[in-house]
């Protein structure tokens, strides 16, 4: 996720998750967030096939990794310590 990150210059503020993951980022207007989720999505698939083919398995929506969809939230004026409170107290990833 943090390789991803810095390659579209978007800080990884908080990550966290469990049967769905939990990311706070900071990103510069340029960056598409579709295109941003299309790559996390993406190159964490095949690293965790790699990694964990056998495990990854059971857990596939058909035959991807991923759900299709995502959900994306604006924070504005929000405290940033309360969100990074939010997504650590989360499930870690297993």
């Amino acid at each position: 996720m943090r390789e991803v990150c810095a390659d579209f210059e978007v800080e990884l503020r908080e990550f966290n998750g469990d049967d769905h993951v939990h990311l706070l980022v900071r990103y510069p207007p340029k960056v598409a967030l579709s295109k941003l989720v299309n790559s996390l999505k993406g190159v964490s698939a095949r690293t965790l096939r790699k990694e964990f083919s056998a495990h990854v398995r059971r857990y596939l929506w058909g035959d991807r990794f991923w759900s299709g969809s995502y959900f994306a939230g604006s924070v504005g004026g929000a405290p940033l310590t309360v969100l990074e409170q939010y997504i650590e107290q989360q499930k870690r990833p297993v």
